[in-house]
């Protein structure tokens, strides 16, 4: 059973300051982790986990495939989709921080990095709006 301290552990041995768990088990996953509820094992679906890596902290490729399969390893072997905040676009950025934090062993940088995240998507709310419009409009590639 996977508990919350080690998902702390893991954010201390990787240098993380937030752990998110996003997308369509995102709920069920943090639930799982408080203790109220089960794992759906029938769900084939993956886990969407972001992560914001400490100040100047980078992910390269190899811990990157270190830290997904850590987490795969500790939810026995359920497939993980792992988002680096620091690398993701505004949009993701923002369905991630929208999502359950699962483990915070810095909460003022979450924060923080929150309000960045809001903010930014504020600030490309238009332009964002307009390329959606023409996507839908077919003129956008």
């Amino acid at each position: 059973m996977v508990e919350s301290a080690d998902i702390r552990a893991l954010c201390l041995s990787y240098g993380l300051d937030a752990v998110y768990a996003f997308g369509s088990r995102g709920t069920e996953l943090a639930a799982f982790l408080r203790g109220e509820s089960t794992l759906d094992p029938a769900n084939a679906a993956d886990f969407d986990l972001g992560v914001l890596p400490q100040i100047g902290r980078v992910v390269d490729v190899q811990g990157r495939v270190h830290l997904t399969q850590a987490l795969e390893d500790l939810f026995s072997g359920a497939r993980v989709d792992l988002v680096v905040l620091s690398e993701a676009r505004p949009y993701l950025a923002l369905d991630v921080v929208s999502g359950e934090l699962i483990c915070c062993p810095d909460p003022i940088r979450e924060a923080e990095y929150q309000l960045f995240v809001l903010r930014r998507a504020g600030d490309l709310a238009f332009f964002e709006r307009e390329r959606r419009r023409m996507v839908l409009a077919g003129i956008a590639p």
